[in-house]
């Protein structure tokens, strides 16, 4: 969904996706921390801070504790926004295969991850089925509107379970990720 289409009420998530983090092209990234540039980091936030203006929304913003979105968060705080830090919002995690380059994990075990896709733990980390759980779950501590920077991973996550009765049985049957600086309605 784009900035101005509207999710009002109590309980709406306006979550944006991070910037788009530097030197990442061809890495499997979940909860390494990478680098964004203050500059796109600054710019999605004032992007939040006049959609929140436009639309009344509380000037609190939850992100992950990762600097792509944690950065965007301390840009807000500067401008007067409570920045609320949790774990529960970071990326899934890919064990051994986090931030290694996507062409040195072994094609067998990425298949073998494709084709239990909810409940395989990729390179020993976390399977799908915990992101699908945690971001289901995870609520705000405020009950407005609520503004997060997320992930792509987490976004979907909460997509799904709103939408989807059972986790996805196969990697094909996941949707794209929504693009760097995106704004998704979520409930």
């Amino acid at each position: 969904m784009r900035d101005d289409d509207a999710l009002e009420g109590a309980g709406a998530l306006w979550a944006w996706r991070h910037p788009k983090p530097a030197q990442v092209s061809g890495l499997c990234i979940g909860q390494t921390d990478v680098k964004v540039s203050n500059r796109r980091a600054k710019r999605l936030a004032r992007r939040i801070q006049k959609a929140s203006r436009r639309h009344g929304l509380a000037r609190v913003v939850y992100t992950s504790p990762l600097q792509r979105c944690a950065l965007v968060g301390r840009h807000l705080r500067r401008w007067g926004w409570t920045h609320v830090t949790d774990p529960a919002l970071l990326e899934l995690h890919f064990g051994t295969w986090d931030g290694q380059a996507w062409s040195t994990i072994p094609q067998a075990d990425v298949d073998r991850w494709c084709e239990a896709f909810a409940n395989h733990a990729p390179g020993g980390g976390e399977c799908l089925q915990s992101l699908l759980d945690r971001a289901g779950a995870w609520a705000p501590r405020h009950p407005q509107a609520v503004v997060l920077v997320a992930h792509a991973g987490w976004m979907l996550s909460r997509r799904w379970v709103h939408e989807h009765p059972m986790p996805p049985l196969k990697a094909s049957e996941w949707p794209a990720s929504p693009a760097y600086g995106a704004l998704w309605h979520l409930a």
